[in-house]
């Protein structure tokens, strides 16, 4: 089964939603939509430095993802506002590694791949890493739902049942290090982020519960990332930015259906 180039397509496809929808319920409770987008813009410097020491893609994508947000939770609120620190260090990060790749002596590199993502090419290896990574980050949010919800909804109330909020900040950092890793094979570096709060916005307005919010954010990612490959082979269009725009289609539609039950 996983000989068919599409088969493997939809499996990372699936795989990819399945991991962002449900963090990004908490980007989108956080306010954490710029923090996303400056992780996935760094991670093109660590696939720099994953071609120019032969390893793992995954491997320095992640670790640079994770150097980033580490940095930018120590030298915030020392006389910038987060906002710009993370416009800095992530069109910095961004330029250094689209510079940097062309120093590459020796390495086939196809910057749009990375870029937008390359998820027709996705190999059994690319299967592996990208449904352990799903695995590892619905495993992080699974175990530590009720004090990330708790730390989320009011820190104050978190410290006074002995939850520290740096704590559940960590964890949400290292679980977005991990997505942004996983789906660069999918929709690539630019189009991370869409990924991750586009579904968790689209069934925000349905949602009773943030456990069903979470759910539902999943389904919609993974219909999303279904739907768009199967227009994308149909329209020859690019994989990468065609599943975004289905997610954006089903929000734009979230959003009539809701204004409607409003009005009603």
């Amino acid at each position: 089964m996983l000989d068919d180039f599409m088969t493997r397509a939809a499996l990372a496809g699936i795989g990819t939603g399945l991991a962002a929808a449900p963090l990004g319920c908490f980007v989108v409770w956080r306010r954490m939509a710029y923090f996303g987008d400056a992780t996935a813009h760094a991670a093109i410097l660590g696939v720099a430095l994953s071609l120019a020491f032969s390893l793992p893609i995954f491997a320095g994508a992640l670790v640079i993802a994770l150097v980033m947000a580490t940095v930018v939770s120590i030298i915030s609120g020392r006389g910038y506002a987060m906002d710009t620190l993370l416009g800095v260090m992530a069109h910095s990060a961004l330029a250094f590694g689209l510079v940097g790749v062309t120093f590459l002596q020796g390495v086939r590199i196809d910057l749009m791949a990375y870029l937008f993502g390359d998820i027709l090419s996705v190999s059994r290896a690319d299967l592996g890493v990208i449904w352990g990574g799903a695995a590892l980050v619905i495993a992080l949010i699974g175990w530590r739902w009720s004090a990330l919800l708790t730390a989320t909804l009011n820190p104050d109330l978190a410290r006074a049942a002995g939850i520290d909020p740096k704590r559940e900040q960590l964890v949400l950092t290292l679980a977005l290090a991990v997505v942004v890793a996983v789906a660069i094979k999918v929709v690539g570096v630019l189009l991370i982020t869409a990924l991750l709060i586009i579904p968790a916005a689209t069934v925000r307005p349905f949602a009773a519960t943030p456990e069903r919010m979470g759910v539902m954010a999943a389904l919609v990612g993974m219909a999303s990332a279904w739907v768009g490959l199967r227009v994308s082979y149909a329209l020859d269009t690019p994989t990468g930015p065609t599943i975004v725009c289905m997610a954006a289609l089903l929000f734009s539609l979230s959003t009539v259906a809701s204004g409607v039950k409003r009005a009603v």
